[in-house]
Formats: C-alpha cells, sequence, structure tokens
C-alpha cells in the first residue's frame, strides 16, 4: 500500500518538476498553479467521507461528519517529515488561528509515509513542536487516506457547514485561494469576514523553495526507489562503499560501513559519509537514530569547507550537529550564489539511519 502511494507522490512531484522546467525556459507561465490548483469558485466534489479510520485523535475527541455539520472543514493531509507539508504549515497554522472562532475546523490527517511516522510518539512530538495545535486524526493505517482517495501530501480538502466538499488543492502554493474558499464558505454560512488575506513569515524548514535556481530533485537512500546510486547496493547486507572519483549533478555516494535497506541506509561503523552533488538553495535530510538510540554526531562541509553562513538550522557555522529524533534536518541554506556544489556529511559514531534528500 505505502509504495504504490508514494510512487502516485513521486510522479506528482516529478511532473511538477519538469512543468517548473518549462517554466523557468518561458514556455509555460506559473506551472504549479496551472496544474495543482483548482478554480477559485468553490463547487461540488462529494461529501465529507468518513474520519472512522483514524487510529486514534490528538488535540481533540474523534470528529465524525455529522458531529461537524453547521462548521466548515479542512481537512490537511500531511507526514511530519515532508517538506512540502511543511513549506504550507504557516498557512494553515494561520488560518486555524485566525477563522477558527468564525466555524472553521481545521483536521490534520497525519499519514505516515515512512514506518517511523507511525510512531504515536513521534507524531506527538512534531505536534508539539511545530505548533500544531488543531485536531490531527492520526491516520497510520491509512484509513482516512483511503476514504478520501487521497494520493498526495500535502492535500486539503475544504467542506461547507453541509458537509459537501468544495474545493481540492494537492501540493504547495495556491493559499490565496484557499483562503478566498474559507472565506466563501463561512460567509454562506451566515458569518462575517473581514476579506483580507493572511501573510506569514515562514522561517527554517517552512520557507518555500527557491523554484528558480532548484535543480535538485527529491533522493531516496533506500534500494527500493534509489535512481542516482553511484555504487551498486548490496541490499540488507553490510558493505564497504567508496565515493568515486567524480560525481554526476544529482549523483550520490556512500563511503564507510553501510546497510542499504529497502527504505533508507544504516551506518555500521564509525566514520561514514553520504555525499551528493546539488544545485539547490536548501540541503535537507530525513535521517535520525532508532528510539533509545545514542544521538550521533556529524559534520558537514559543502565543497568540502565548513559551510559558514550557508548553514541550516540543524548545524553550527562549522558544520557540525547531531542526530537524534528520526525528522528532516537542514543542513544547507546556501546565501550566495547557486551552483552545482558537493555536499559531505560523516558521522562519528554508527547507527544512524538515513532515508531521503530533499531540496529547496
Amino acid at each position: 500500500m505505502q509504495d504504490s502511494i508514494n510512487q502516485e507522490r513521486r510522479r506528482f512531484i516529478e511532473t511538477v518538476a519538469a512543468a517548473l522546467g518549462a517554466a523557468r525556459l518561458g514556455i509555460i507561465g506559473s506551472a504549479v498553479q496551472q496544474m495543482a490548483c483548482t478554480p477559485v469558485t468553490a463547487r461540488s466534489e462529494g461529501v465529507l467521507p468518513s474520519l472512522s479510520g483514524a487510529t486514534q485523535w490528538l488535540n481533540s475527541p474523534p470528529l465524525t461528519p455529522a458531529g461537524l455539520r453547521g462548521k466548515v472543514v479542512l481537512v490537511d493531509f500531511w507526514t511530519y517529515t515532508c517538506v512540502n507539508w511543511l513549506r504550507t504549515l504557516p498557512y494553515v497554522r494561520a488560518w486555524d488561528a485566525k477563522y477558527r472562532d468564525q466555524g472553521l475546523v481545521v483536521i490534520g490527517a497525519h499519514t505516515p509515509e515512512f514506518p517511523f511516522e507511525g510512531d504515536i510518539d513521534n507524531v506527538r512530538w512534531a505536534a508539539k513542536e511545530m505548533d500544531v495545535n488543531y485536531p490531527i486524526a492520526v491516520d497510520t493505517d491509512y484509513g482516512v487516506w483511503r476514504a478520501f482517495d487521497n494520493n498526495y501530501w500535502p492535500a486539503v480538502y475544504v467542506a461547507d457547514v453541509k458537509g459537501g466538499i468544495r474545493y481540492h488543492h494537492f501540493g504547495e502554493g495556491a493559499y490565496d485561494e484557499i483562503e478566498k474558499v474559507i472565506q466563501r464558505l463561512l460567509s454562506e454560512s451566515g458569518k462575517k469576514t473581514d476579506n483580507q488575506l493572511l501573510k506569514v513569515t515562514p522561517r527554517g524548514l517552512e520557507v518555500a523553495a527557491d523554484y528558480g535556481t532548484l535543480r535538485s530533485p527529491e533522493s531516496y537512500l533506500g534500494y527500493q526507489k534509489a535512481e542516482t546510486f553511484a555504487s551498486d547496493a548490496l541490499q540488507d547486507a553490510p558493505r564497504v562503499y567508496s565515493v568515486p572519483t567524480k560525481l554526476s549533478l544529482n549523483q550520490w555516494a556512500l563511503a564507510g560501513d553501510w546497510t542499504v535497506k529497502g527504505g533508507g541506509s544504516v551506518l555500521n561503523k564509525p566514520g561514514g559519509q553520504i555525499v551528493y552533488r546539488f544545485h539547490a538553495r536548501d540541503v535537507n535530510l530525513i535521517m535520525g537514530v532508532p528510539p533509545g538510540a545514542q544521538p550521533v554526531r556529524f559534520t558537514v562541509t559543502v565543497d568540502g569547507k565548513p559551510p559558514g553562513a550557508a548553514h541550516g538550522t540543524d548545524i553550527d557555522e562549522q558544520g557540525n550537529g547531531t542526530a537524534g529524533r528520526q525528522r528532516t534536518y537542514q543542513l544547507v541554506r546556501e546565501q550566495q550564489r547557486i551552483t552545482d556544489r558537493d555536499f559531505e556529511i560523516r558521522f562519528a559514531e554508527p547507527g544512524v539511519e538515513a532515508f531521503c534528500f530533499t531540496f529547496g
């Protein structure tokens, strides 16, 4: 189930990336908006499905479509490591804060991409860390996902006070459109809104990607979905890897003793490295250690040097950081010229699990 869902998500992301490339060449304009947005005019798209597939609820008792009648409902599908969702979060939080007292109910359906995202302690941590204070339907078994026939993170569905879904949007963007739909449906129910659109100030991982310079795609580090690994992976068994003399753009390599598993790569001995040749403003890595394991120290370099002012929020200017809880770590945010660069992360201790690079 999860493999097919992730493949659908990847196809969507790859299609958007291709459209963005065309937009940069002047072939089409505002490619993501054209592909991913529905019209501002709210329309009927069926009824709000059952939420009974949730395995439990956070920040709220269980909610039902019948119990939500009389409210405008926004359902936001998320998984806490997804950088695409993280960039939408400031807007979802702001809509909840502004419109909750006017009759909007925001529900975050947390459907995991990676197995560790199904750990309820991780979901609780993410909700607290990321200020997700609205009701969360913990969708570990994909029951809510299937009820909506959903295929993407992030995905937003908006229902009116009678329970009819009137709008949906997949992916990032369309924030003004979504807010206008919220305002329209609240107005239809007799609520008054000021018609002003919110302005947010994202920080860290929540800052939108620099699509004008982005040339590196999401890259998985497990053999099930890895596409640009510079070596032949020995599946599910330890092996000592080395980095080729030169990597092509968007190739990655391992150095040291690793086990490449279906969903990620696990370091067996100290001193292991991951190297990636990238072209982007941001480098993020989904990684961490299993629950109960000791944190692992690491050091990042870019083109062989400490990142300095280009360091991400999870390292210092010398590139030093610590991998603990399994999550998305922001490692590089380039402040100057964006070009092809060599990223390297070296781990001082074994035990780290690395799952996926994302870029922005």
